[in-house]
């Protein structure tokens, strides 16, 4: 969730031996202030490097902008450092955690006597402004060696715990302090003079100085554990964001405050759609009946367009025994992301967190013939997956799910037709719920990390070539995510933006050339030979939950006619008028309208304000002339009226609005839909 901006992109710039990346920077002509000032450049293997860079030979760098992913993540990281000065001066017995750049701004996490409240965060923001205005510059220092970055850093704990693990086994995205095969500390230094006035473990980039720095505000202090286990200490992590100029913050704030009134969670409760039991415990949603309305709906239309589109639904149990999950590769590589398991008979038993193991027992129950490839098996298949309590996030991150999963097993011949398939599936399905703003991300494995993954290099590739140019020809634009593939193979994800622009990651398709061949699953081939097929994993929403919890943040809770849990409420303007209604009410029910009377005590007006928050698509409204005249009166959540339609007529409206899909809202005849 951002601001939009169109970034700046500046040509290779070549920096001479013996200068530095600003002086280079400087002669391009290019800005080094302002809202599009260069801040870092972009060496030859790829790596950020300070503008008081200096090669020991001519080298072209790319220079990156503020205002690029890049250029703001580098923002971001260094007004993290200046927030941390901020705290060790306000609070000077405060330790030091990490502070990376994260989505839309920062963190830093801090050992304190006390949890931080709203006032000592004024505090904080107020000392950061005399940081940033004082112009303190970043200076890159490297340490000789182990010993001497220990002795600096005495006084840190969790700093010195870094430099002895020296980045293994940690989030090198997270982790700013260490990687990269060195130790470095940042100095901040005075504007005109060399006095250092605070320094950070960190191995940057950063701003050249303060003042770039245009636009922050600290944003909540919240309890977080040192490296995210629950049996480390526990820290105050302070968040903030920052922006090249105070319009962009400005922006971003009013997009929050949009963010705020359309959150799932609060419209959940204020809706009567579902909840999160504490007897049950975190993550583990319940439906109530009008959320199981909206769910009902929803698997009933997805199952529907999966069998029109070729898929056979089949149905799989909730819990395996271990050997399953080894023979699949999930154990151990997905271990950490499972529930304990459970001893039962001699055997270890696991949830299951994902379906497809159990799709290829199905495969594999009979000998299976070329003729009958593709082959696609679909379930909504009910997964659960032991989240960290920290991530949690009403629907859209839940430890129980149901997917919305298929698995399709063809030739190696038949993949890219099958993945073009899925793709045009897919986005036709989302754009059926009123999802029609995408771009793709293809996931590949971290080719520093190959331990993590499974399968041949020549396997890889095929698997990534394939699943690149079926996404190309989609035309949609395709963001490389270098890392984020299974570990069984890469995947394509559907990234789509809501009504105010956020990005949310829905639908994903895996091409898995591992599992087929862990499960020994064959087809006789046209020659009579055996072969493995391919298989093509794919989520359509991801999950039933995470899409219900977009949707409704997307429509801020006035869904569709077609989706809302009740699709008309007739308000009578005195009580002896709610029989008339309930007889137009019941002629909707028996065609399949979810409609209902008020029949409370309030008066009209009440009812009516009501029913708008309650974000009832139609209000239907009778009093004396329209019972005369066997007529009614529309009110829409628009707030537009159509008076004395004649019941026919206003039930063959409603059919059609709802019949027909739309994702707008209903209107009176002339008003522009909403």
């Amino acid at each position: 969730m951002s601001a939009p901006r169109t970034p700046v992109v500046a040509d290779p710039v070549v920096v001479a031996a013996g200068t530095t990346a600003a002086d280079a920077v400087a002669a391009a002509g290019l800005p080094t202030s302002g809202p599009r000032a260069i801040v870092v450049v972009r060496d030859p293997q790829g790596q950020l490097r300070d503008l008081d860079w200096t090669p020991a030979e001519e080298t072209s760098v790319e220079p990156v902008a503020i205002d690029t992913p890049d250029g703001l993540n580098v923002l971001r990281h260094s007004t993290a450092h200046v927030l941390a000065q901020a705290v060790q001066d306000v609070f000077p017995e405060a330790k030091l955690g990490i502070g990376p750049p994260i989505e839309n701004g920062f963190y830093y996490d801090f050992a304190v006597d006390k949890p931080f409240q709203p006032d000592d965060l004024a505090k904080l923001e107020k000392r950061m402004q005399e940081i940033v205005k004082s112009g303190q510059r970043f200076r890159r220092r490297r340490f000789g060696s182990l010993d001497e970055a220990k002795a600096e850093l005495a006084a840190e704990p969790f700093k010195l715990e870094l430099v002895d693990v020296k980045g293994e086994g940690l989030d090198s995205s997270e982790v700013m302090e260490v990687g990269g095969g060195e130790l470095t500390i940042y100095d901040n230094l005075a504007a005109n003079e060399d006095k250092v006035c605070w320094s950070d473990l960190c191995r940057g980039p950063h701003l050249p100085n303060t003042r770039l720095i245009g636009a922050f505000k600290l944003m909540r202090s919240a309890a977080a554990y040192w490296r995210g286990s629950e049996k480390n200490p526990q820290l105050q992590r302070v968040y903030g964001t920052a922006w090249p100029t105070r319009d962009e913050l400005k922006a971003y704030l009013k997009l929050l405050e949009e963010a705020a009134r359309r959150d799932h969670r609060k419209l959940g409760a204020d809706l009567d759609l579902f909840s999160f039991p504490d007897e049950i415990g975190s993550g583990l949603a319940v439906f109530h009946p009008k959320g199981g309305v909206i769910k009902r709906e929803m698997e009933d239309y997805v199952r529907a367009r999966h069998i029109e589109e070729g898929f056979q639904y089949v149905g799989t149990p909730h819990i395996s025994k271990e050997g399953l999950f080894h023979t699949s590769g999930h154990l151990p590589y997905y271990a950490d992301g499972m529930y304990p398991p459970m001893e039962l008979e001699g055997a270890d038993y696991y949830l299951k967190a994902m379906n497809c193991p159990m799709h290829n027992l199905i495969y594999r129950s009979r000998g299976r013939s070329y003729r009958q490839l593709p082959m696609r098996l679909f379930e909504f298949g009910s997964v659960y997956r032991y989240e960290k309590s920290g991530v949690v996030h009403g629907l859209t991150r839940v430890r129980g799910l149901t997917q919305d999963d298929s698995h399709s097993y063809c030739t190696r011949e038949q993949a890219p037709g099958e993945i073009k398939h899925l793709l045009n599936f897919v986005l036709s399905l989302l754009k059926d719920f009123g999802i029609d703003d995408f771009y793709l991300e293809l996931s590949t494995r971290d080719e520093n990390k190959l331990d993590k993954f499974v399968g041949s290099d020549e396997d890889w590739a095929t698997a990534t070539v394939v699943l690149e140019e079926c996404a190309r020809e989609t035309g949609l634009d395709l963001v490389p995510d270098p890392g984020g593939a299974a570990f069984y193979g890469p995947k394509i994800s559907v990234q789509a933006k809501d009504a105010i622009g956020r990005t949310w990651q829905l639908s994903t398709i895996q091409y898995d050339f591992n599992q087929p061949k862990g499960f020994g699953l064959e087809y006789q081939a046209a020659d009579g030979t055996r072969q493995q097929p391919v298989m093509i994993h794919c989520a359509k929403f991801g999950s039933i939950e995470r899409f219900i919890g977009v949707l409704t943040e997307h429509y801020a809770g006035a869904f569709p006619a077609w989706l809302a849990p009740v699709q008309v409420v007739g308000i009578p303007i005195r009580d002896d008028h709610a029989d008339y209604l309930e007889g137009f009410a019941d002629t909707l029910r028996r065609q399949g309208i979810r409609a209902e009377v008020d029949m409370g005590d309030d008066r009209m007006q009440k009812k009516i304000r009501n029913a708008q928050q309650q974000k009832i698509p139609f209000m239907v409204i009778a009093g004396d002339d329209d019972v005369a005249a066997g007529t009614v009166s529309f009110r829409y959540r628009d707030g537009s009226q159509r008076n004395g339609v004649p019941l026919d007529e206003a039930a063959a409206h409603v059919l059609d609005v709802v019949r027909s899909r739309t994702n707008a809202g209903p209107t009176a005849p002339g008003t522009p839909n909403t």
